[in-house]
């Protein structure tokens, strides 16, 4: 690659990574650049479509698998602030279709102390950028709550009433800032509202009011400290049909599955993640 052109891209903000193999196996010149742009749109589009599809399947999954992937293309701060703006479009689009099982008294500690966490991720992830050893010791974290959740299928549902006040509190400002950090905080999420809700429809509605309204105040507060460049908004325009059509898939699937079978899911992208954390970061 020219080194004028590749300023060129710098300008832009288009930072192209993973294609330059391809690029750098013999196809250069004018056709080679558009090969490996094309590569690079086509890989982001299959992983945030196949991210929202689990999505609108198990009521989470996105940030998960995404940030399983983009991290290979783009810096750490990057992957997170995409991965959360297209996690605003994946919620919302859910949620259109399921707001009516909002529980309002499950979502109110936890929303409040969830919205406090992704306040201190701003100011993690604008001023200090990747911390590997946080991603190990979340892999562990989550491979523990795999463990809790396939471990609670048979138990009897816990009441609301039941619940400890200082559940959705620890479980909200947890999935906050780690969420707004990795953008895999939905298992602290998980923990809670598998508890908390009535039903399957409960649950999706209380999850994905808590993602939208979450990563909202993650955009906004990267938004007004500059994070959000001309890159970002190139893959987030690419990634919107994406997740529109990967999570509407989804929500198809939802609607054949038990609370059970969803709980599989959950966990089984949970493990994924943790596994991958663990191993790879």
């Amino acid at each position: 690659m020219s080194q004028e052109y590749e300023a060129q891209l710098c300008k832009a903000g288009l930072r192209l990574t993973f294609s330059h193999y391809v690029y750098n196996e013999g196809y250069k010149g004018r056709t080679g650049r558009l090969c490996y742009m094309v590569l690079d749109i086509v890989f982001v589009f299959v992983i945030l479509f196949i991210g929202s599809f689990l999505q609108g399947a198990s009521g989470f999954g996105f940030g998960l698998f995404s940030m399983s992937f983009l991290p290979f293309m783009f810096t750490l701060k990057e992957s997170t602030l995409l991965a959360v703006a297209l996690a605003v479009v994946t919620s919302l689009t859910i949620l259109a279709k399921v707001y009516k099982h909002l529980d309002y008294k499950a979502l109110l500690l936890l929303l409040s102390s969830a919205i406090a966490g992704r306040v201190g991720a701003f100011f993690i992830l604008h001023n200090f950028g990747e911390m590997d050893i946080m991603k190990k010791i979340l892999g562990f974290v989550l491979i523990a709550m795999v463990i809790y959740i396939l471990s609670s299928r048979n138990k009897k549902k816990v009441p609301y009433r039941k619940v400890m006040v200082a559940l959705p509190i620890v479980m909200g400002f947890l999935g906050g800032l780690i969420g707004g950090i990795f953008m895999t905080g939905g298992p602290f999420f998980v923990f809670y509202l598998m508890i908390a809700s009535r039903d399957k429809y409960s649950y999706t509605a209380n999850l994905q009011a808590t993602f939208l309204i979450t990563g909202l105040v993650t955009v906004t507060l990267h938004g007004l400290g500059g994070d959000l460049n001309s890159q970002f908004l190139f893959y987030f325009l690419v990634g919107i049909l994406g997740v529109i059509t990967g999570s509407r898939l989804g929500m198809k699937w939802f609607e054949r599955l038990s609370q059970d079978q969803i709980k599989k899911i959950a966990s089984a992208a949970v493990a994924v993640a943790g596994i991958n954390l663990i191993l790879f970061s």
